[in-house]
């Protein structure tokens, strides 16, 4: 295999100084390391203020000095390497940084082309919360992510629960890189830098944005079993304490786990989409019999439910109980006659989404992650050879350089400034007078992605002045479901075309589009993307300087066995760990309860990689193609313990549903009168308790007693006493929010402004919301720039309601779009209604 520098990579040249610390900043540089930037990583005379093996992977590609800022000589060789950044990334409290010297918005008033990045764990401008000690857990208990925490959790009574992914983390970072590298191809363009604030907690409620939206007149036909349990429950003051077995029947059969022949367990993602669960019956062999008992397929499943033929349609999720117990009775049994690995080859060649649930350490060293670059090896000069996630984003043509990536290194400021110093600086044309407008104005975007993570990737990109054009099937491959309600999430700011792209007239309108635009964005295999004809070399003979993003489930740097397999957010959760780590075990593995966990990210994943494929062409009229993955995003979102090497302890973090934290100075716990709070210290905070009325003893106890003593003392005083005693003695703490609390306090009708300015958390109320429902969703907020104009992106139509406009702007004729209506090559509506009855 031909050997490629990492000369080639897109952020060859750009110089990056991080002071960050904990997980998203250094993840930030991290990235843009990969991506090919030189990176000082500076360290405070202690060390990382977190001691994990995962900084290892955090400052790979990384010179690393110790700097101490608090002195005149260390704050002056800070200054000196900022004098030759491009960017400059920091993740502390608010102020914290100006305040040791480093003050950004000096330094950009003298050189307004750098770019500065600050990623605190709560907005600046939240008086409440912007001097709390915000770690991980503190910003995820505050943003209601233990709250609440998926319909499972709720039905078995076990609310709130923890989990250890650090989620503010992965999707501060993704949000962070992929800001700070739309700001560098801006400046290419404008001259100007940015100040970029991402606080942690506007973007786990971005991450979490799906979960979040309130549709007034929520149709009963999208409800599903466990919901409709949950407000039975409710309504009749019945307790929430279903077990985990009797939970598994309100599962849709296509939508959850069944014990294999080798006692793995297999899950099974085929929900929605018109052809995955009849492919799924059929390769089970009962397809046959389930129609000859009754099993439908409705022609058109967007009419209203009433006046459907029967009650039941195969591909729509959710199943009526009747047909979900019989389906599912039916399947169960078949998958008991092979192994889970033999499922996973019927699942993948037949194409259609399954997966064996495995544990982490098992998808360390599985097969396919290897082979594909989605697992690497690093030589870390103290843990030694080293397995670690591989690249979040890719360029193609360059990529090979990010498998073998440099270990963290050491070295004296004197070292890192001659590196910074040795680098040619990029030439920018002169800062205009006139404030620039947007960092994509002007780029127009062609979107041919569904679900979630690929259509929101371009959705992000609209608040930033990206031009949309969003086309689906002429007649819906997905349930209205997948489409209409996680649609008004990611349409926001797109223009709905309908096109059937098989057809002659059809193809000849797609090719014309994409000869229109600057990018396209499709989550898709190999295989269908060379079936599409949007591979290289076919989509140059189209348009030479379109940019082509792919997005899929189980792609990497190079094929592996896996890599054309069909895949959704769910299944990458089972194939990587995640759904066993939540369950706990592999008898009881559990979906991580949030919708859009993985996908979200990886749709910010891939706005990064577009990024830096418009930088790329911009300095070297090299046309690059993006890629990312679901799989390659699990690495992140896994980071405190998605690594091995010879001698790492075992794989004991916390799991499974009755954990409540790490240890008993950073966990869950109840207080008087019920509500609970998260306590979030460590060893060296034990000082500080003896400042707090009524925990003063925990200071000289032994740790075995500190649990105990805690569950004791938590219970004698409201969560808000508790919380104002911790926090006075500035100790980690935040009560356990739920979403809808959030919602409804930070909610206004919508003003055309997009929340940047709003706080931690902002929602805008839209009671004319072109879907005929008063529609309440969060804004588009968790990027702050200095400089560039963040739009309030309109509501989400209704689809197909731009086709005519569209064509139109093609130059076609009315009479000539309503003879393609006619031939079935395009459609201006999928149903009547917007959200289907």
């Amino acid at each position: 295999m031909t050997s490629i520098a990492r000369s080639a990579l897109p952020l060859s040249g750009v110089r990056v100084v991080d002071f960050g610390q904990y997980i998203a900043g250094p993840a930030v540089a991290m990235i843009l390391g990969d991506l090919g930037a030189t990176v000082v990583h500076v360290d405070p005379p202690g060390g990382p203020l977190w001691d994990n093996p995962a900084n290892a992977i955090l400052n790979r590609n990384k010179l690393i000095v110790t700097l101490d800022l608090k002195t005149e000589e260390g704050l002056g060789e800070a200054k000196a390497l900022v004098a030759k950044a491009d960017i400059v990334v920091e993740n502390f409290r608010p102020g914290v940084l100006a305040r040791l010297g480093i003050d950004f918005a000096a330094l950009r008033t003298a050189r307004p082309e750098l770019i500065t990045l600050s990623i605190p764990g709560f907005a600046s401008d939240d008086e409440l919360r912007r001097d709390w000690r915000a770690f991980e857990t503190v910003i995820a208990a505050s943003s209601g992510v233990f709250t609440d925490m998926g319909l499972n959790r709720v039905l078995m009574g076990i609310n709130p629960s923890f989990s250890p992914l650090p989620l503010s983390s992965a999707y501060g970072t993704m949000l962070a890189a992929s800001a700070t590298v739309l700001a560098l191809q801006a400046r290419e363009r404008t001259g100007y830098g940015d100040h970029i604030e991402v606080p942690l907690a506007s973007a786990v409620m971005e991450g979490l944005s799906y979960n979040s939206i309130l549709i007034d007149d929520y149709p009963l036909r999208y409800q599903t079993q466990r919901e409709r349990e949950i407000e039975r429950r409710r309504a009749e003051g019945l307790p929430m304490d279903m077990s985990y077995d009797d939970l598994q029947e309100f599962l849709d059969p296509f939508y959850r786990s069944y014990v294999c022949a080798d006692g793995r367990m297999f899950y099974v993602v085929c929900p929605s989409h018109k052809n995955h669960a009849k492919r799924c019956l059929q390769a089970l062999g009962i397809y046959d019999e389930l129609v000859a008992e009754g099993l439908r397929e409705e022609e058109d499943t967007y009419l209203p439910v009433s006046q459907w033929s029967s009650d039941v349609s195969l591909g729509v999720y959710p199943l009526p109980k009747f047909w979900a117990d019989k389906i599912a009775a039916r399947m169960k049994e078949v998958f008991l006659t092979r192994t889970a690995a033999e499922w996973e080859r019927v699942f993948g060649e037949g194409l259609f989404p399954g997966a064996p649930q495995r544990w982490l350490r098992e998808w360390i060293g599985d097969d396919h992650a290897r082979a594909a670059g989605l697992m690497i090896a690093v030589d870390d000069p103290i843990l030694g050879r080293m397995t670690q996630p591989g690249p979040m984003t890719w360029l193609q043509e360059s990529a090979e350089a990010m498998l073998t990536p440099l270990p963290r290194r050491w070295g004296t400021a004197k070292e890192a400034l001659a590196l910074l110093v040795g680098m040619e600086r990029p030439s920018l044309p002169v800062a205009a007078n006139d404030a620039p407008g947007g960092w994509l104005d002007g780029v127009k975007v062609l979107d041919l992605c569904n679900v979630i993570a690929g259509p929101h990737s371009v959705a992000y990109l609209a608040r930033f002045g990206a031009e949309v054009i969003k086309i689906d099937p002429a007649k819906p491959l997905y349930d209205c479901w997948n489409t209409v309600i996680f649609g008004m999430s990611h349409m926001r700011g797109k223009q709905s075309v309908l096109l059937n792209i098989g057809s002659p007239d059809g193809r000849v309108v797609f090719e014309e589009l994409v000869r229109s635009v600057d990018v396209v964005v499709w989550n898709a295999t190999d295989r269908q993307v060379k079936a599409m004809k949007l591979d290289a070399e076919s989509l140059k003979a189209l348009n030479p300087q379109a940019i082509f993003c792919q997005l899929d489930c189980f792609g990497g740097v190079r094929t592996g066995p896996r890599t054309d397999y069909l895949g959704y957010d769910d299944l990458v959760q089972s194939a990587t760990g995640i759904m066993l780590r939540f369950g706990g075990s592999m008898d009881t593995p559990e979906e991580h309860a949030h919708v859009g966990t993985i996908d979200v990210m990886c749709g910010f994943g891939a706005a990064l990689g577009i990024a830096a494929a418009l930088y790329q062409k911009s300095r070297t009229g090299i046309v690059g193609r993006p890629r990312t993955s679901l799989s390659a995003l699990t690495g992140l979102a896994q980071i405190p313990f998605c690594y091995d090497y010879a001698g790492r302890g075992p794989f004991d973090e916390p799991s499974g549903r009755e954990t409540k934290g790490y240890h008993a100075l950073s966990r869950l716990y109840e207080t008087a009168g019920g509500d609970h709070l998260l306590l979030c210290a460590s060893e060296a905070d034990l000082p500080r308790f003896g400042k707090v009325e009524g925990l003063r003893g925990l200071v000289e106890m032994a740790a075995s007693d500190r649990e105990a003593y805690l569950a004791g003392a938590f219970l004698t005083a409201p969560a808000e006493t508790w919380q104002r005693r911790l926090r006075e003695a500035d100790i980690g703490v935040s009560l356990c929010e739920n979403i809808e609390t959030i919602r409804s306090r930070s909610a206004r009708i919508a003003d055309d402004t997009p929340g940047i300015d709003r706080g931690s958390y902002s929602f805008s109320i839209f009671p004319d919301h072109p879907s005929g429902h008063t529609v309440t969703q969060l804004d588009p907020f968790a990027i702050r720039p200095a400089v560039c104009k963040v739009k309030a992106v309109a509501p989400a139509e209704k689809y197909g309601a731009s086709t005519r406009a569209v064509l139109r702007s093609l130059n076609y004729t009315d009479a000539q779009i309503d003879r393609l209506i006619a031939s079935g090559a395009i459609s201006e509506t999928w149903s009547e209604e917007y959200l289907p009855s």
